[in-house]
């Protein structure tokens, strides 16, 4: 195994505390949502998440696509992570709203299940996290 990128991110006070990265690029307060009891107004970990794996499925599509030697028009991702209480036990939820355009339906789907063997999010969430990939054409 060859470690290629490594983030590092520290996290005090939990879901009502700051993240920083050793780089200082990511500063965030974060803070419970108000729909979980919490004050809002800071992200949170939900949706550092689906901004996370919203990006990493969009490149990773587009890697499929070259592989196939398909040409795609603009690609985006729109990733909705749930926090979901089942049998009082908190889990999460995921969908991904695919959007491509260029494409016919088929071929656009045929590229979402060649990409969930591409992007690590997907590989790492599979079988862990139920979720529903949706693919619109444009």
């Amino acid at each position: 195994m060859e470690k290629l990128y490594e983030a590092e991110v520290t996290t005090v006070a939990g879901r009502n505390g700051h993240a920083k990265s050793s780089d200082g690029l990511l500063d965030v307060d974060i803070r419970f949502p108000k729909e979980l009891g919490g004050a809002g107004g800071a992200t949170n970990p939900e949706q550092l998440f689906a901004a996370a794996w919203s990006a990493c499925f969009g490149t990773s599509l587009t890697v499929a696509a070259s592989a196939q030697k398909l040409k795609i028009g603009e690609v985006s991702v729109t990733a909705k992570i749930a926090v979901l209480l089942i049998d009082g036990a908190y889990v999460l939820g995921a969908q991904l709203l695919i959007r491509i355009q260029g494409v016919e339906q088929s071929v656009a789907e045929g590229l979402v299940e060649a990409t969930k063997s591409i992007c690590s999010y997907s590989k790492a969430t599979k079988g862990n996290i139920e979720t529903i990939y949706e693919v619109v054409t444009a």
